[in-house]
């Protein structure tokens, strides 16, 4: 929860029903100038097993740079991860001044990203939407891949009027990855 216009995050109208939806509830208990504390309980399964067997999966590999735009260090080891498997390489930035300079010195180099995946919000920095404008400024056929765990956003409706050529909601797997990019790579 944040009063600030650029901040983040699931907020309760989305994070009370998937609590509830699991058998869980949520409590509340706030003191004015002190803070807010949110208790979520969920229904644990302790019959639970994991299979050790890999779950056989549709995925496409390719070959190719991607570029990872992302502020959350987590979400871009774990997406570079799910690349690297696929047979891509990979390079981070967590915002977009750092991505278009990344992508600017790789054009140069003449080692050009195939493809950027970006986050459309990034709360400290510039996101998806700003940095697609500049990126193709340096490079009118960059195929930038938006990403969002907010799916309600106009701009993820109609992504491809922003300069975009595909969209991953979050959290994505590797199946999701694997499918936006081998569709956004046979675009030339």
């Amino acid at each position: 929860f944040t009063t600030k216009q650029c901040g983040s995050g699931l907020g309760l109208s989305t994070s009370y029903p998937i609590i509830k939806n699991h058998g869980g509830k949520i409590q509340v208990q706030s003191t004015i100038g002190e803070g807010t504390t949110f208790s979520i309980y969920l229904v644990g399964l302790p019959d639970y097993h994991i299979d050790s067997e890999p779950i056989e999966t549709k995925q496409a590999t390719g070959a190719g740079r991607i570029l990872i735009m992302d502020d959350e260090d987590i979400v871009r080891r774990a997406a570079c991860k799910m690349l690297k498997r696929l047979g891509y390489e990979c390079e981070f930035a967590e915002e977009g001044r750092i991505a278009i300079e990344k992508y600017k010195q790789a054009h140069i180099k003449g080692q050009p990203f195939d493809a950027v995946i970006m986050d459309l919000t990034i709360p400290d920095g510039m996101g998806g939407l700003d940095t697609i404008k500049e990126l193709r400024k340096i490079d009118r056929q960059v195929r930038a891949i938006v990403t969002s765990g907010y799916s309600n956003d106009p701009i993820l409706a109609n992504f491809r009027q922003h300069g975009f050529v595909g969209f991953i909601e979050k959290p994505f797997h590797i199946e999701m990855i694997s499918n936006v990019l081998r569709r956004a790579l046979k675009r030339s």
